[in-house]
């Protein structure tokens, strides 16, 4: 049995490691431990900003790293049986030297200088484009990796990754990850020129109006008076989410889903209009 990675912990569980054995996949999760032997790091690239994005292209699912499902730390996550029309939107953290060298979850080498990513559920390898919401940097990437298993994290990016999106100093930001298809038109440019977008923490969302007033009212009366329920889109069956904010860092919104965890209301998500 191989040793379970897991992204930004330091250790695996014991129940990670036993459903990786289960399902036959090689890792799960970061090396509990950096290499014993320095790894030597390849020269830093100038310029960043020149290096090439992924380029969607057709590859044979991932020999290793698509169990079904597997375990870490006490939560279970599925594994995607496809990555066509995923979109979600969350925050992102990235990885480097510690890692750059270490077999990742698909059995590759870490390249911390490559344009990769780590990601909890999708199959390995998917192709994503990550929006950095909060500056409007647009990149695309190849996940090849499993985690970040920290709460509220949504993806891990490589160095380079981070680099181009303008996040390495902050360590995380606010994003959008959208899959990419070969062959999928992706007109995206890197830097937008549209304003941030305003977004919010969603609490819930709820086919029957009155459940999700009901919410509004719990969360009313534990301070936060900013929620709310935005009209139901036109154009989709009628649900009635519960947003709170708007916010404006990742500070927020881990503060936000913490009262909301607090609250009863786990799973909170970013949101915007």
């Amino acid at each position: 049995m191989k040793t379970v990675r897991v992204s930004d912990l330091g250790r695996a569980s014991l129940l990670a490691s036993m459903a990786c054995a289960v399902a036959g996949c090689s890792t799960l999760g970061r090396p509990t431990t950096a290499p014993s032997v320095p790894v030597a790091l390849p020269p830093a690239p100038v310029d960043f900003q020149s290096l090439p994005d992924a380029v969607p292209r057709p590859e044979p699912r991932s020999a290793h790293g698509n169990p079904p499902f597997y375990d870490v730390l006490g939560k279970r996550y599925f594994v995607l049986g496809a990555a066509d029309g995923y979109v979600e939107r969350g925050v992102a953290s990235w990885y480097g030297p510690t890692f750059h060298g270490v077999s990742t979850s698909s059995g590759e080498r870490y390249d911390m200088y490559g344009m990769t990513a780590a990601h909890k559920t999708l199959p390995l390898p998917t192709y994503a484009r990550v929006t950095n919401l909060r500056n409007g940097r647009s990149i695309t990437v190849r996940i090849n990796d499993r985690g970040p298993f920290v709460a509220n994290r949504l993806i891990d990016l490589s160095y380079t990754a981070a680099a181009k999106l303008d996040m390495l100093r902050e360590g995380t930001t606010l994003v959008e990850v959208r899959a990419l298809l070969p062959g999928q038109p992706d007109n995206l440019t890197r830097v937008s020129e549209t304003p941030p977008p305003v977004l919010y923490v969603q609490a819930g969302a709820f086919a029957d109006q009155a459940n999700a007033q009901r919410v509004i009212a719990r969360l009313r009366k534990a301070g936060l008076t900013t929620a709310f329920i935005p009209p139901p889109p036109d154009d989709k069956p009628a649900l009635y989410r519960v947003r709170v904010g708007p916010i404006g860092n990742v500070a927020e919104f881990d503060r936000l889903a913490a009262k909301l965890a607090a609250l009863g209301l786990a799973g909170a998500r970013l949101a915007m209009d």
